[in-house]
């Protein structure tokens, strides 16, 4: 008689989580940061045609590390569900809040009942008329939430990266200040060359803000130009 094969659902559990963590731990980093002017969002991506970056509602803003593929098709439904959330209700209905429980509903289920687990992580934040006001969720690829205060650091080595922000990181911060601490963390990891030019480095970033002096749609991206000239 075959004596069935059995694993125990620890033990599922554990190998699905290793598996999507290695997967997140491959890609390039990200750091979005609060600051005095709105919400920074920094990734470390030289694809021009690939964003990592982009935006959901008028003042809500997405990034994500992992499989583009999986994350890309996540961003696209919370802008679908935030439009129809919108049209349906309000415009004012459509909060950060929302978005990252839908984020964490479905990333749970995929996590418990796929065979494969989505490899990605994915912070959604909302600019605030003041900073104080911005918020900030970081939603794993177990559907788990993290509501996060002043930053977010997602993928790569993202221990260390954490740590170089928690440590030079503070309240009042202009978005200049925030792209430069960005910018050398990002660029700090082992497999950045050395010597590399301010200009160079600039090309690598991809660089959104959403900005909380604007009326409405808050999202803005910035060129590698502005980028280069705010980082002199």
């Amino acid at each position: 008689m075959t004596v069935p094969y059995y694993v125990s659902p620890e033990q599922v559990i554990a190998d699905k989580a290793e598996f999507a963590s290695k997967g997140i731990k491959r890609g390039r980093s990200v750091v979005v940061m609060s600051t005095e002017s709105g919400v920074l969002f920094v990734a470390d991506n030289p694809s021009r045609a690939l964003h990592k970056i982009g935006e959901i509602y008028d003042r809500i803003g997405f990034a994500a590390v992992g499989k583009y593929n999986e994350f890309e098709s996540l961003r696209v439904a919370g802008i679908r569900l935030a439009d129809m959330r919108g049209f349906s209700y309000d415009r004012s209905d459509v909060t950060v809040r929302t978005i990252a429980n839908a984020y964490a509903q479905t990333l749970g289920s995929i996590f418990i009942e796929a065979s494969k687990p989505y490899e990605v992580e994915i912070a959604v934040a909302q600019v605030g008329t003041n900073q104080q006001s911005d918020q900030l969720y970081r939603i794993s690829f177990d559907g788990s939430v993290h509501d996060e205060s002043g930053y977010i650091c997602m993928g790569g080595e993202f221990e260390r990266i954490a740590d170089a922000v928690k440590a030079e990181y503070h309240s009042g911060m202009n978005t200049r200040e925030a792209l430069a601490l960005a910018m050398t963390v990002l660029t700090s990891e082992p497999d950045s060359p050395e010597g590399t030019s301010t200009t160079e480095i600039s090309l690598r970033l991809e660089v959104a803000l959403l900005d909380r002096t604007r009326p409405q749609r808050t999202f803005m991206r910035l060129n590698r130009d502005r980028i280069a000239e705010m980082t002199q």
